[in-house]
């Protein structure tokens, strides 16, 4: 149920179909402190990707 919301969200946004596989995963390790947030401080870095903007509950 939650994940048809979430498509319709999306659809609403003109974001296309969402194709990777999401799976449970065992530990998760943070990456150091200087990584995180690196699109948020550095808004012009060299990395293309950037987030929707989109909120998914």
């Amino acid at each position: 149920m939650k994940q048809k919301l979430n498509t319709k969200k999306l659809d609403a946004h003109g974001i296309g179909k969402i194709t990777t596989e999401i799976k449970e995963v065992g530990n998760f390790y943070y990456a150091e402190h200087y990584h995180q947030q690196y699109l948020a401080k550095n808004p012009d870095g060299y990395c293309a990707l950037a987030g929707t903007g989109i909120k998914i509950d």
